[in-house]
């Protein structure tokens, strides 16, 4: 078995709101595996963002332990988060987020830019990622020159650039059909395995959560089941999005 690239560890995460407290996560543990490609699912208010947002080091927890590639985030400097993040995390978002008057190469490259990578350097690995997402042709296109499924390529990508060890998803199929969804979800399936990344997918679409090898349900702030996704989860999945 792979070692854990994440260890949760009596997670909570309380906001105050006015005289009344809310337990938005109430102790959570997990364990990730590197190389898992999983998803985190679970109504609105089930503490899905907040998990998220706990693991991308951009918040941190009221009370328990991050432990993000054998070290403790949650007792690190906050000065030292960025770092952190720009080496160790990616993050994919819904609204894709790409600078509108850069380039699909030119928004891949930012992240290596914010990094001090050599210019010569970024745009080698950029565009070696770029064949990775199949978009190797579509190097000189703007946003607005490209569909909705190849932008959320562009920022898969992009994501993947700095060569993380786990890739945040936050809705990264919200915007798309079933049909690119489904290609979407499969394309970094195929890129986890290769690389041995780990992908973490937020959703609220059963039909991609059941496209994963891993289904955590949240409800409440805690975690409701554990689920490993079976064949026949699948073979399911492709009768009911046929």
């Amino acid at each position: 078995m792979s070692a854990p690239i994440l260890e949760l560890r009596h997670l909570t995460r309380v906001y105050t709101m006015g005289r009344s407290e809310v337990r938005a996560l109430d102790g959570v543990d997990l364990t990730i595996n590197r190389g898992e490609f999983l998803a985190i699912v679970g109504r609105s208010g089930s503490g899905k963002s907040t998990l998220l947002n706990l693991l991308g080091c951009l918040d941190r927890p009221t009370q328990g332990t991050i432990i993000l590639d054998g070290e403790d985030v949650t007792r690190v400097p906050k000065n030292r988060l960025p770092l952190i993040r720009r080496g160790k995390i990616g993050f994919v978002f819904q609204q894709f987020n790409l600078v509108p008057t850069l380039t699909a190469l030119e928004n891949i490259m930012l992240p290596l830019k914010y990094a001090r990578v050599p210019a010569h350097e970024r745009k080698a690995r950029a565009l070696k990622i770029l064949e990775k997402v199949e978009l190797g042709g579509r190097s000189g296109h703007r946003p607005n020159e490209l569909s909705g499924g190849e932008q959320q390529r562009v920022t898969i990508a992009r994501a993947l650039v700095n060569e993380p060890a786990i890739v945040l998803a936050d809705e990264p199929t919200g915007e798309l059909d079933s049909h690119l969804a489904l290609a979407i979800i499969d394309m970094m399936r195929d890129i986890g395995r290769e690389s041995g990344q780990t992908f973490i997918v937020v959703t609220h679409d059963p039909m991609v959560a059941n496209e994963t090898d891993r289904i955590i349900r949240l409800q409440d702030g805690k975690i409701l089941s554990d689920h490993q996704v079976t064949a026949e989860d699948r073979l399911r999945n492709g009768f009911q999005s046929a």
